[in-house]
């Protein structure tokens, strides 16, 4: 299951590498092995106390496996530690994320853009609403109330009025509401959410950029979780419209180490006005003194980052070309495949209540109990359960308002937890019958 037989390749990569630096006079650290290996095996024995995220069998929260490329070319990078916050401390890995970057920018048909790697979304979400409040300075950023609550904090964090949206029943930002909201002016930016990360509910950014023209303000797309799922070939005609949308956005935030198959910590930001740069203006000669070129600290908010994070991604990349149609659109495409299957199967079943319909690979159900506490209490048990047997799901705490229009139960509590399934693995369209035969026999 982890792969082992991928470490020879480890090995002859890295004995391509040393070649390169063959000329130097002979350098080798002292190392004392058999201490190595005592600490190695005891941080193994550690790590068999983790829930295992790499099986089909682990479908709760998103957490998927970086593919054995990025291992191996991250592990590789490792033996510089290269920084590319500056040309001088990673000169060929930041040439590699200038490259990796611009093929993600293309995936949503920009041509022109800035953007670079972050280390992870809520950084990536932070440079777009900083950028924001530099634009329109003391005007209010909106998002939905299923919106990530980093876009809250960050909103605090940079002293930027944040007010949330009401969503609707498919927990998508309700667009009257929104009006409503803009009509009264203030407004500096709308965040549209592109696959929220407690049901995977993509809002309508062709309606928020529509309002966009009438109201005049900057539409940041957090496409964190959602953004790669612009290449699959089975998302229903509603969420292909808005996905096809993107390249209209002022920003956008997604995050490689989520359905890019990098590991942590790995985000990005772009933003379609290179001009924007401006905005990042400052001096640090003592940093920059080898290259005139435009280094990547230059255009980021972070400083140091790491430089093997890029390698991994133009590396997975290399193999695995960000193409519709193509072997990486695929497995994403059976991602959604597996949560329309399950979904499916529970929706069929008496004993289960199911929310709406999956639009990317999320999907969220409860045993079907009279009362909203009733479910609550049936969901964490199914919960504990499935566990036992090797099945492993998350559990989301849902209001009322979400839920009320779908189930017909008594509602005796504002809100109430469910079972909610991530099938964020192309392997786990193999292991639908697997999963719902666990909750079959638990039910």
């Amino acid at each position: 299951m982890l792969d082992l037989k991928s470490l020879d390749l480890l090995r002859e990569a890295a004995a391509r590498l040393d070649q390169g630096f063959a000329h130097l006079p002979v350098f080798d650290a002292d190392a004392d092995m058999d201490a190595l290996r005592t600490v190695l095996m005891d941080a193994a024995e550690r790590m068999r106390d983790n829930y295992p995220y790499p099986h089909p069998l682990y479908a709760g929260q998103m957490l998927k496996p970086p593919h054995a490329v990025a291992r191996l070319a991250y592990m590789l990078a490792l033996y510089f530690n290269p920084n590319n916050h500056a040309l001088d401390g990673g000169r060929a890995s930041s040439a590699m994320e200038k490259e990796a970057v611009a093929q993600i920018a293309a995936m949503f048909g920009w041509t022109t853009h800035l953007g670079h790697l972050t280390s992870g979304g809520t950084v990536a979400n932070l440079e777009a609403l900083w950028i924001a409040g530099r634009v329109a300075p003391g005007k209010t950023i909106l998002a939905s109330a299923q919106a990530h609550y980093t876009h809250s904090r960050i909103s605090d964090v940079l002293g930027i009025p944040f007010e949330p949206i009401p969503t609707d029943a498919r927990a998508k930002m309700d667009m009257n509401a929104l009006e409503d909201r803009l009509k009264r002016g203030g407004v500096g930016a709308v965040v549209a959410t592109m696959g929220t990360t407690a049901v995977g509910a993509v809002d309508p950014l062709g309606d928020i950029l529509t309002l966009r023209d009438k109201y005049g303000f900057r539409v940041h797309a957090d496409a964190a979780y959602g953004g790669y799922f612009t290449l699959a070939d089975n998302l229903g005609a509603e969420t292909r419209a808005a996905f096809d949308r993107l390249i209209d956005a002022d920003s956008i935030a997604i995050d490689p180490h989520k359905h890019g198959l990098q590991p942590y910590g790995c985000g990005c930001i772009l933003f379609r006005d290179p001009a924007v740069g401006r905005y990042y203006n400052h001096d640090s000669p003592y940093t920059y003194f080898t290259s005139d070129e435009l280094h990547l600290g230059e255009i980021s908010l972070e400083c140091s980052r790491a430089g093997a994070a890029a390698v991994a991604l133009w590396t997975t990349m290399r193999l695995y070309p960000l193409a519709r149609g193509g072997a990486f659109a695929a497995m994403l495409s059976r991602c959604r495949a597996a949560a329309c299957r399950l979904y499916g199967k529970l929706q069929a079943d008496s004993r289960f209540l199911v929310g709406i319909a999956p639009e990317l690979d999320i999907i969220y159900f409860a045993p079907k109990r009279e009362s909203a506490s009733a479910v609550d209490a049936a969901s964490r048990a199914l919960f504990a359960a499935a566990a036992e047997h090797d099945l492993h799901l998350a559990l989301a705490t849902l209001p009322v308002e979400l839920l009320r229009p779908h189930w017909d139960i008594v509602w005796d509590a504002p809100k109430t937890a469910v079972l909610r399934s991530v099938l964020m693995k192309p392997e786990h369209l193999d292991w639908i019958d697997s999963i719902y035969a666990v909750l079959d026999k638990l039910a």
